[in-house]
């Protein structure tokens, strides 16, 4: 019955990686993540699993955190897109709630099943895939998106959890096996309760912050589209405006063509045709995202900005509220940096165009020279406001919900944002 131990062991090994995958975000993509993990953990399995046989569970158990916890951190942290705090909480809370349950399921075997390991093989046969069902159910999704929303708090967290992890591995394999040491059981079934509060309590805490993050989310949400709504409605006063204005118009056309004045009636048509067009389809077809031109067009205007616009979309349908939320928060942020500069220092440029499988949004504008944004990174904010702060932050956002990306960073005295979309999800 000693094979059904050691196969148990085996089967609780396969698990811990599986329980960690499902948490775990790769740099590279699935199918080489795939490769790499089979691969690599396929062979550092093997060789524990030889250990397990040639020494048995007592040695492999006492050293078991250099033969296979330790180099699998290192193979998996290289492998991650998460680093730091993040990913040693997620390291860590897989391989402590595993050994959780193999600790569990080896008192009950012990008090229970007789030591046949019949028990054992059972409990844990089942346990662990019911662990990775609720993990996939209800933790992965949250969990993800706790990663994105929440940047900070992550290192005490991270220490409690390899804290407990030290400190269940000691209590239950030091000197020798729990079941070997009745004297530390009650001890050691403590350790085995305050885990579970300790991560009752962490992951209450993650929620309540997902819970504020969520509702920062909705908020910055409803003022885009607020916001939106107000610049549509702006147009549309000054289209009733322009449209107010065309009697007067119309009595000077009346007038220059009653003495004559043809060359100089054409001018006047030209410079009415001129203004309507910066209200109405000067800059593309689609009205949504026309609006947001407008607006920040007659914007630039107003604060002596040189805005150069290359808008290659036409009628085609388009996700409008995203790349509203893209170009507005764009411009805004664009807006309140040229500001702070010399009037004749103060240049922009918006392009829109295809590239490829992509839409391709690409907004410069001139900065201090001695600013310097590093690719990949997001600039603080210098508004002392707490409302402020969130531009980018939701040009990101936006960006991924149409599975895209952004970019931002400062090249030869320009800040750069670039934003990257997949034509298959406008």
């Amino acid at each position: 019955m000693v094979f059904l131990r050691d196969l148990s062991v085996f089967w609780c090994m396969i698990h811990v990686i599986f329980l960690f995958v499902m948490l775990f975000r790769s740099r590279y993509t699935r199918k080489k993540t795939i490769v790499l993990a089979v691969t690599g953990m396929g062979i550092l399995m093997a060789l524990n699993f030889l250990g397990l046989l040639k020494f048995g569970i007592e040695a492999l158990g006492r050293v078991f955190l250099f033969t296979c916890s330790i180099p699998s951190f290192v193979f998996f942290y290289v492998l991650s897109a998460d680093k730091k705090f993040k990913f040693l909480f997620t390291f860590c809370l897989a391989d402590t709630v595993c050994m959780w349950v193999m600790a569990v399921t080896n008192l009950v075997d012990f008090y229970l099943g007789g030591e046949q390991y019949i028990l054992l093989f059972i409990t844990r046969l089942l346990a662990f895939p019911i662990l990775e069902y609720c993990a996939y159910r209800f933790l992965r999704k949250p969990y993800f998106e706790l990663q994105d929303a929440v940047e900070k708090g992550w290192g005490i967290f991270a220490g409690m959890t390899m804290l407990y992890y030290i400190l269940l591995f000691l209590v239950v394999n030091y000197p020798v096996n729990i079941t070997s040491r009745p004297e530390d059981v009650f001890l050691c079934i403590l350790v085995l309760i305050l885990m579970v509060f300790n991560y009752a309590t962490i992951f209450f805490a993650f929620y309540q912050q997902l819970l504020v993050y969520r509702k920062l989310q909705s908020e910055r949400l409803l003022q885009e589209q607020n916001y939106s709504l107000e610049i549509q409605l702006e147009n549309q006063q000054r289209i009733r405006k322009m449209k107010h204005d065309m009697k007067a118009h119309t009595a000077t056309l009346s007038g220059l063509l009653s003495a004559g004045k043809t060359e100089e009636a054409l001018n006047y048509v030209q410079q009415v045709n001129s203004e309507m067009d910066t209200f109405s389809g000067q800059f593309c077809t689609n009205p949504y995202i026309n609006a947001v031109l407008v607006h920040y067009f007659q914007k630039f205007q107003e604060l002596g900005i040189g805005l150069k616009m290359n808008v290659q979309i036409g009628e085609e349908a388009l996700p409008h509220m995203e790349l509203c939320q893209i170009l507005s928060n764009g411009l805004e942020n664009i807006c309140d940096a040229l500001e702070t500069l010399p009037k004749e220092k103060r240049k922009a440029s918006l392009q829109i165009k295809y590239s490829r499988d992509y839409l391709i949004i690409r907004m410069k504008n001139s900065c201090p020279e001695d600013l310097y944004v590093e690719k990949g990174t997001l600039p603080a904010t210098s508004k002392p406001d707490a409302d402020h702060g969130f531009g980018l932050f939701t040009v990101k956002e936006a960006a991924e919900r149409l599975d895209g990306d952004m970019k931002c960073y400062t090249e030869k005295g320009n800040f750069v944002l670039d934003v990257m979309i997949r034509v298959k999800y406008l």
